[in-house]
């Protein structure tokens, strides 16, 4: 039986056709790569879609079992509920081949039909965080996971620097204008979404061939799965030299970036150039990369237009939709949601309402990211008559963190599903900045895309812990059952204060780590000993050793800030022998960290920075790119204070190998050099002249060439469970 929800979010009657053999090719390809010692057990089948919405069906036939899909999404994810719902085997990213010792039978056949139009994945930001360095074989990866979980709009922003460099040099921008535009590798989706300018830049010509070429290849591998990736359309930011190349163009600065980087320029909307770059934009990109017809475009993320006129304002939408229906009479724009709830007091309903009004309802798709926190929908109309999409904004910045509310996102998605407000809702999705270390939520998020409901957490959880460890085992539940009481009911980031600037603490500033649990810390304690008891039945287990490191890491980071109070403690008492004790204490803390999380593959830096040095051709282009990658985790940009959080600073930091040992240990341990050195001088310690000189070398960090370490070492529990006993909260 259908749910009424489904009935009410199809935005088509239609009764699509049964997708030709050919066309499930891709899906019997992609079963190879997931389950590659068992494909032959698996028959692929076509079958209609429902009303507009994909079906899958699971059944036996002999000794084999049959998938139906009606495109290859839908297949893929029959091939993942047969996994999980009879095989016992989680599907979690990253995708790992999947061997079966047996192919169990299905008892009756499964028939299911997606209660979305549209499943939607990937926040613009993701594509720096998680993804700046991906060839195809991450890539490859990453579409084999969305597609066995149901996503089928993802955004697809790779190699849009292409677009830019085709369109710019046909206007009649010089080399030098275009590469003070386009921002480096690492910062692609704020020049993008028109934040900054010429940041991490000039982008050489070769990475802007390559990732052409690697766009289409993923282009390719979606839409042969059925999926309908969202490019980029023009938001009317153009380059500030334009000025120079079409002196009457009229243009506006925009207010600065909150992050504290200059205004940007945008095309007035009433200027006849916008709609002429607009559309030559979407001529230009169809030429490179074809289209799906969604066209992605922010005009005003983060930052505020020049003027709250309704007239301005309708003028720009009117336009930027008007410029990509000039070069495609079937384009829909897919708007971020996000500048109505961070832009609240700017965009209120007037502004909202005029900007989005001047777009034909069904000419529009609107993402509200926030919908597990802040849901946009409820306070503004449902999105005024749009179809939209309810998104879980997650993982700021690509921090590592144990955290994620899942009792709020199942309330605010059951609030969506069944509020008759909810207007035209056609689809559920995530909004992650990074991809994340918390693979529960993911999976539990993308699971509701062939729900009409949220199911009950604990109940979901419990089998999910049981195929992630390969079987029941009562010890490893109970250790998830403290977790899911605690770290999956926060929504806060919680990390480590020895990854912050040195300082003492201050209770009245927020800090980029969060470095206290809103929740009690022996409650994660007890979690993680629970855990480590299970480890004679579950040391086997890939996903076991990496939730022990996981879990350990959040344990003892966060001894982070009370050991810097120890270190403060000692110092106003002026009890030289105590603050040595207590400064050794938080180095060996750190270098502790360092070796922990190098136990694992996931938590080293060496191959973030390989990775990016790989995709240059020459010494100058390895050096950009390296830059790239060291700037982005640490002081994102070349801005540089000797306040804590004025800037970007430590916004995306990592709690990796080598970034503990090679980046924050120095700074304490020069911290502490200047500590002991005023005590020996009789002198009070003035912070500032440290923070400069601190803000100098973290500058000379992200310019540097040392190599870390790109293979774990250790074994992960032992060490785990060593450091544990090592720094056992009392």
């Amino acid at each position: 039986m259908i749910g009424a929800l489904a009935m009410l979010v199809s935005l088509s009657g239609a009764v699509a056709p049964a997708p030709a053999r050919d066309d499930l090719a891709e899906a019997r390809a992609l079963i190879a790569r997931v389950v590659p010692g068992n494909a032959a057990s698996f028959i692929v089948e076509a079958i209609p879609a429902d009303s507009g919405r994909d079906v899958f069906e699971i059944e036996s036939r002999g000794d084999r079992i049959v998938l139906r899909g009606s495109n290859g999404v839908a297949v893929a994810s029959a091939l993942n509920r047969y996994l999980e719902d009879f095989a016992g085997v989680n599907v979690s990213n990253p995708l790992q081949p999947i061997r079966l010792r047996r192919v169990p039978s299905v008892p009756a056949r499964v028939h299911v039909v997606s209660p979305y139009r549209y499943r939607y994945f990937f926040n613009y930001c993701t594509f720096s965080y998680s993804m700046a360095w991906w060839g195809w074989d991450d890539w490859q990866r990453m579409i084999d996971w969305m597609a066995l979980k149901g996503i089928n709009l993802p955004l697809a922003a790779t190699g849009q620097e292409g677009t830019w460099d085709v369109v710019l040099g046909e206007l009649g921008f010089s080399r030098k204008q275009i590469d003070d535009f386009l921002v480096g590798p690492a910062y692609l989706p704020w020049g993008w979404m028109g934040n900054i300018d010429g940041l991490g830049g000039p982008l050489p010509g070769s990475w802007i061939r390559s990732h052409v070429a690697l766009e289409k290849r993923i282009l390719a591998r979606e839409r042969a799965l059925g999926m309908k990736p969202v490019l980029q359309g023009f938001t009317g930011h153009v380059p500030e030299s334009i000025s120079d190349v079409f002196p009457s163009a009229r243009i506006h600065r925009t207010g600065d970036w909150s992050a504290g980087f200059s205004g940007t320029w945008f095309l007035d909307p009433l200027d006849p150039l916008f709609q002429r770059i607009g559309t030559l934009f979407i001529k230009r990109q169809t030429e490179l990369f074809g289209t799906d017809h969604l066209y992605a475009a922010d005009s005003f993320n983060e930052i505020n237009p020049p003027t709250d006129d309704s007239t301005f304002l309708a003028g720009m939408g009117r336009t930027v939709y008007e410029s990509m229906h000039a070069a495609d009479p079937d384009a829909i724009w897919v708007l971020q949601g996000w500048f109505l709830y961070y832009q609240a007091k700017f965009w209120r309903d007037p502004q909202a309402k005029a900007l989005l009004g001047a777009v034909p309802n069904d000419r529009m798709l609107v993402l509200d990211l926030y919908g597990d926190r802040h849901p946009v929908w409820k306070d503004r109309q449902a999105f005024f008559g749009k179809p939209w999409i309810w998104n879980v904004l997650y993982n700021f910045g690509g921090q590592v963190t144990l955290n994620g509310d899942l009792p709020h996102i199942a309330s605010n998605v059951h609030d969506a599903v069944t509020s008759p407000a909810r207007g035209r809702l056609a689809g559920l999705g995530m909004m992650m900045e990074g991809l994340g270390y918390n693979p529960i939520v993911p999976d539990y998020v993308m699971d509701l895309a062939w729900r009409d409901d949220a199911p009950p957490i604990e109940e979901w959880a419990h089998a999910w812990v049981r195929r992630r460890y390969g079987g029941e085992n009562a010890r490893a539940w109970a250790a998830w059952k403290i977790l899911l009481a605690t770290a999956y009911r926060s929504p806060a980031q919680t990390g480590t204060f020895v990854a912050e600037r040195p300082q003492f603490y201050d209770p009245k500033m927020a800090y980029r780590t969060e470095p206290r649990l809103p929740y009690d810390p022996k409650l994660l304690v007890a979690a993680l000993d629970t855990l480590l008891s299970a480890s004679r039945e579950l040391g086997g287990s890939d996903a076991y050793r990496y939730d022990v490191v996981n879990l350990a890491r959040q344990v003892v980071g966060g001894l982070g800030l009370p050991t810097v109070q120890a270190v403060e403690s000692a110092y106003i008492r002026k009890d030289k022998a105590a603050l040595e004790a207590a400064e050794a204490r938080v180095t060996g803390l750190i270098a502790d960290l360092d070796t922990l999380v190098g136990t694992r593959r996931e938590f080293l830096l060496g191959p973030w920075l390989e990775s990016a040095k790989a995709w240059g051709k020459t010494p100058v282009e390895r050096d950009l790119y390296e830059w790239n990658a060291r700037n982005i985790i640490t002081l994102w940009g070349t801005k540089c204070t000797e306040g804590q959080n004025d800037d970007l600073n430590l916004y995306a930091y990592k709690q990796w190998q080598g970034m503990f040992g090679g980046y924050y240990l120095p700074r304490w341990r020069e911290f502490f050099t200047r500590l002991n050195r005023s005590l020996d001088e009789e002198k009070g310690f003035d912070r500032k002249p440290f923070a400069a000189e601190s803000c100098e070398w973290e500058k000379g960090w992200s310019a540097g060439h040392g190599r870390y370490r790109v293979a774990p070492e250790g074994d992960a529990i032992e060490v785990a469970r060593r450091m544990v006993e090592r720094w056992r909260m009392e």
